[in-house]
């Protein structure tokens, strides 16, 4: 594997750099260097911007609206757009029912939805989890029964990101009860506005409204809303969630992370040294730059079998495990870097209770929401213990 760039890419990555500097918003680039949240509107105006320029849809083949770029212009694409501060897309739509509908969706599912998420018009949620069944998904429970032409669905969804802006949802649902648990299972489109949803909020440690409860109570949902064949949803959902755990190393995040974490440490102290100067401190930065740089290795070697023909497996596993160690290794070390600056989650607070130099560092109260809530990255996608099983069983043969 050759591990420079070829000089076609680097004249792409010089197009994207100027394409960032011409179109990223500035209001939009500051929150997302300050991990402040974003607003629907600030991604929706930024997916207009893309599907202008016809980069948003960067997974899909070119006959669907997509981009015909390599791997490894993906690679510098988010790497770049990482550096400049441009907020990763809503993966929902996109990244995960899309690809979902184009291997396994019938040619009018494909007319319907893969324009409507290229424009914006629908913003997709993703119904997987539930109580009891998070990384155990095979044991979900909410239930869908055949009943004419439409499908009855009850049951309950948890932890469900942004279900607050959707308009439509894409769900798990058990349609047979009587076979193996994995075999039972089938992959639904649901429109949010039917009867008989209702969205719950969950306030998470950060104190910001991410996630949801969502329940379905006698919904009515079309059997052409059904996605490939009644009970082979395990497959789509297997399909969908290697694009869902590669995506989620975080690779070029983890560099703009890291690059953040050194500015905080080198800031010379009132009281002494900056805390880069600090061994202990030190050996910790050089511990998870060393892993960031093997990750990002593995990252470009997969990339390159890829691109070779090759399709990613466990190895996406082994990437999401390491990726999300290493994002929350750097917010934890950021947020010592700031010290009890870091601890309020409200901007105000610090007025009170503080008079240090970092009270007017814009990136200093949220650094404290911001590591609470990337604990959930060893979570979701499935836990990092399921993955490191995947691991053993598909690399390691154990």
């Amino acid at each position: 594997m050759n591990m420079n760039y070829t000089a076609e890419e680097l004249a792409f990555r010089d197009e994207v750099r100027a394409f960032l500097d011409e179109k990223l918003p500035a209001d939009i680039a500051a929150k997302v260097k300050a991990f402040r949240p974003l607003t629907k509107d600030d991604h929706q105006r930024w997916q207009k911007i893309l599907s202008a320029q016809g980069w948003y849809a960067t997974h899909w083949p070119e006959e669907y609206g997509g981009v015909s770029w390599s791997p490894v212009q993906k690679h510098i694409w988010d790497e770049e757009s990482s550096r400049y501060g441009v907020p990763r897309s809503v993966p929902f739509g996109v990244n995960m029912v899309a690809p979902v509908i184009i291997k396994f969706g019938n040619e009018e599912q494909k007319r319907t939805y893969l324009p409507r998420i290229l424009s914006g018009e629908d913003w997709w949620c993703q119904g997987y989890s539930e109580p009891g069944a998070g990384s155990d998904l095979a044991s979900l429970k909410t239930r869908a029964v055949r009943d004419g032409d439409h499908y009855i669905v009850n049951g309950q969804k948890t932890w469900t990101t942004l279900g607050q802006h959707a308009n439509m949802i894409f769900c798990l649902v058990r349609t047979n009860t009587e076979v193996k648990a994995q075999e039972g299972i089938s992959f639904l489109l649901i429109d949010m506005d039917a009867p008989g949803i209702t969205v719950r909020p969950i306030i998470t440690l950060d104190g910001e409204h991410e996630v949801n409860e969502v329940f379905f109570e006698d919904v009515k949902v079309p059997v052409e809303n059904l996605v490939g064949e009644e009970d082979k949803g395990w497959t789509y959902a297997k399909f969908l969630l290697t694009y869902e755990r590669t995506g989620l190393a975080g690779i070029g995040l983890s560099k703009a992370a890291l690059a953040h974490l050194k500015q905080l440490a080198s800031r010379r102290l009132k009281n002494g040294r900056p805390l880069i100067e600090n061994t202990t401190f030190s050996q910790r930065i050089a511990k998870v730059e060393i892993d960031l740089t093997a990750a990002g290795i593995s990252n470009l070697r997969i990339i390159a079998s890829v691109e070779g023909g090759g399709v990613p497996g466990a190895e996406s596993s082994m990437l999401k495990v390491k990726g999300t160690e290493i994002r929350q290794s750097i917010n934890d070390l950021a947020r010592r870097a700031i010290g009890p600056y870091a601890l309020p989650f409200v901007e105000e607070e610090l007025a009170d209770g503080f008079d240090g130099e970092y009270l007017s560092d814009e990136h200093a109260a949220p650094l404290s929401a911001h590591y609470f809530n990337n604990r959930k990255l060893s979570i979701f996608g499935g836990s990092n213990e399921i993955q490191k099983n995947i691991v053993s069983k598909m690399i390691l043969g154990l």
